[in-house]
């Protein structure tokens, strides 16, 4: 029995439990039901139920080996969906993109990404939305792909933030899939980026000052409250207006600089912690507002520990006479010259670090592609991109 044939008698199954539980319900009908026990009791009734343990995670197990590319990796993310018992076992079976270098759920977004290979991913611009979309490439055209993350432009008096989620169509820092931000300086030389939910369990959080004494205002609980600084990006300001590729540096907070060295290990987030108050009540810090604290000029990791944190600095281009123009080896992924193109190395104590972290480049008009790995996330990456895209008056 072929693993199509099998998944196409699981979706026959489940399609049956779902007609069985929601469709027989009348509009003049007003009892309440308990929806959970009529898909329990329909699921018992499948031929799935009587399988042992054993048997089930072996052919989840084989499903999630055979679709190990996107678009048909949406049936591991299918299965993990059908109950509790059969998304505890694909959570178990499915390994973090640094180890197995697949994006699955969308925690991998904020999951460090495979050591020694780049996620190829690209990132579209609309102009008149002020919107940048994040797709994951599935062909080497670039011209189709997996949606991952869009973020949103709001210019303010003082500053400019870029409001990530998870949801192309709702893009607002009250959304359910908001999950972080970045914001920038006047000048648009220093940008911080901002996690919704902490990196570790020793995060600190901050509230962004507000240029508006009486602009605090109380946030619903199914809101995150929680701005946790894990990134600060700086653009060396270019004073004598000399032509040439912007110097750029990220000072990532949450991860520190032994995360480099062979065995060295880089924060995980496992889950996104639910913003509703009724069903985690415990989480005081979605409730009170958060303590005025910034710790993003500070030398150690928002744990408080000792480590140094990782400090990523571009790696510097070479002239070339016969194009008369900064280059930089893109492997074919960058086409079109641009002052936004970088790469972006690991700064050691002993030197840079040869392999690059991430790169970003532009390939057309509303076009660029983004590459990242270890120690980074998806998050993090898109969000150090999207520093480039602002207007840097003083950086030019």
């Amino acid at each position: 029995m072929s693993f199509k044939s099998i998944l196409q008698d699981m979706k026959g199954d489940f399609g049956s439990i779902s007609r069985k539980g929601f469709g027989l319900r009348s509009r003049s009908q007003r009892v309440v039901e308990d929806r959970s026990t009529v898909v329990v009791d329909a699921l018992k009734q499948s031929c799935w139920a009587n399988m042992p343990p054993e048997l089930l995670r072996d052919v989840l197990m084989r499903i999630e080996e055979s679709e190990c590319t996107w678009p048909p990796r949406k049936n591991v993310v299918s299965c993990a969906g059908v109950c509790r018992n059969w998304r505890e076992i694909m959570k178990d079976i499915v390994k973090n993109p640094e180890f197995s270098g697949n994006l699955t759920f969308p925690i991998s977004l904020k999951q460090p990404g495979p050591r020694g290979s780049l996620i190829q991913c690209f990132i579209k611009r609309n102009r008149s939305s002020q919107t940048y979309h994040l797709y994951l490439s599935l062909n080497q055209a670039n011209d189709d792909g997996k949606f991952l993350l869009a973020a949103k432009k709001c210019r303010r008096a003082t500053c400019t933030d870029y409001i990530i989620s998870l949801n192309a169509e709702d893009v607002s820092k009250g959304s359910s899939t908001y999950i972080g931000k970045l914001r920038s300086n006047f000048l648009g030389t220093k940008f911080t980026v901002y996690d919704a939910q902490p990196p570790n369990g020793g995060a600190l959080t901050t509230k962004c000052h507000s240029s508006r004494p009486g602009s605090m205002k109380r946030v619903s609980p199914r809101v995150p409250a929680g701005n946790y600084p894990v990134s600060n990006i700086s653009y060396e300001v270019n004073v004598l207006g000399s032509r040439g590729p912007r110097r750029m540096q990220c000072v990532m907070n949450a991860i520190p600089a032994s995360a480099m060295d062979p065995g060295g290990s880089a924060p995980t987030q496992t889950e996104f912690l639910v913003s509703n108050a009724d069903s985690f009540s415990s989480l005081a810090f979605f409730r009170s507002k958060s303590a005025r604290i910034d710790n993003s000029q500070s030398g150690t990791l928002l744990t408080g520990q000792n480590d140094p944190m990782l400090v990523l600095k571009n790696k510097a281009p070479r002239w070339h006479e016969q194009l008369q123009c900064w280059c930089l080896n893109f492997n074919g992924r960058v086409t079109v010259a641009s002052v936004k193109n970088f790469q972006l190395v690991a700064s050691m104590e002993n030197g840079e670090h040869e392999n690059v972290i991430i790169q970003f480049g532009k390939v057309g008009k509303d076009a660029f592609t983004m590459d990242y790995q270890y120690p980074l996330s998806a998050f993090q990456a898109f969000a150090i991109c999207l520093s480039s895209f602002d207007t840097k008056i003083a950086c030019e």
